[in-house]
């Protein structure tokens, strides 16, 4: 099992500390680093500022926002990273979900999300081989664009750019079961959200049937220290801003996820408080056991043990959320 570096996305502004723990990853044996978006910073900058500072770790994004992009300017962020970094880019996508897709970007949110992901990975992957012009007659992303509302004058381009990579890695955000199977099937890899190693049958039967050379890579918050309850605090904070108040009450992926493994009374109440207002409820709502299953928290002993069962899945790739340089050297030293 492979170890990756998870940065996130910016909160108020850049974080100072970023540069120095990729660089730190990368002298400890890290393969990768990733970056996230949400709504302010953008993955694909902060990528090409490490990579600059980097030679070897693998450069990801996790993920990258299908609605932020047009699939053809996402393979030219990809393609051009990719050539400045000599080949380590690793492209991760995801879909976002409707609070974001039409709040911030303005676009709706598609009918058909198993579609709308297939018809983007295609113009990507089209791109990236450079074997014929780009031409989809697709629902979602056709290319060339043929609406009414059009002038007709659009013809199929091919990349001006020879990508360097035509097998550029592909990775997907997927949660529901139906999404999974389908990123197994489309994608090079799969970014699992609240990855629990006890837990695979949450995802669906294909997980239990991934092709050859197919890249599991999940998030863990990773924390070295003596007291687990006050350790996990950081855990319950992610998830009771994600499970609360990332979707509409509704419509959450997160908090249907966490139903789906076990949890749906507590993901409920956790919407109910986060909606309402009572957000540091909503965060210690969130059970100690759920939060302790989908991360390595506690002493250097217990981490060892527990990371014992990442590795006996189909992970190939933990992707640890820590802004720790010691949590980030005792990770490695116990996976080497």
């Amino acid at each position: 099992m492979r170890l990756g570096l998870a940065l996130g996305y910016w909160g108020r502004g850049p974080d100072a500390g970023h540069v120095p723990l990729a660089v730190a990853a990368e002298r400890l044996g890290y393969h990768s680093v990733w970056t996230a978006e949400s709504w302010g910073s953008d993955a694909f900058t902060p990528l090409t500022w490490i990579a600059a500072r980097t030679s070897t770790i693998k450069l990801g994004t996790g993920v990258a926002q299908m609605a932020a992009r047009t699939p053809t300017a996402t393979a030219m962020h990809a393609l051009t990273l990719d050539h400045l970094s000599g080949g380590r880019m690793l492209l991760g996508l995801g879909l976002s979900g409707p609070q974001v897709v039409e709040g911030w970007y303005g676009r709706p949110f598609p009918k058909s999300p198993l579609t709308a992901t297939r018809e983007y990975v295609d113009v990507v992957r089209q791109v990236l081989r450079r074997e014929a012009p780009v031409e989809v007659d697709g629902r979602f992303h056709p290319l060339p664009y043929r609406g009414p509302d059009g002038t007709g004058l659009g013809r199929p381009l091919k990349s001006i750019t020879h990508p360097l990579r035509p097998d550029l890695p592909v990775l997907l955000g997927a949660e529901g079961p139906g999404n999974v199977a389908q990123t197994i099937r489309i994608a090079d890899g799969w970014l699992p959200l609240y990855w629990a190693p006890s837990r695979p049958e949450v995802y669906g039967e294909a997980v239990g049937k991934l092709p050859e050379g197919f890249m599991v890579a999940p998030l863990a918050q990773v924390r070295v220290c003596d007291d687990v309850t006050e350790g996990l605090l950081p855990v319950k904070a992610m998830l009771g801003f994600y499970i609360g108040g990332m979707g509409h009450a509704a419509r959450n992926f997160h908090a249907d996820l966490m139903a789906r493994m076990g949890y749906e009374g507590q993901a409920r109440r956790i919407q109910e408080l986060f909606l309402a207002g009572r957000r540091e409820e909503a965060v210690l709502a969130v059970p100690d056991a759920f939060a302790d299953e989908i991360s390595l928290v506690g002493p250097r002993e217990r981490i060892a043990e527990r990371l014992a069962a990442w590795r006996t899945g189909p992970v190939t790739d933990l992707l640890a959320v820590s802004p720790d340089p010691h949590s980030l050297r005792v990770l490695a030293e116990l996976n080497s």
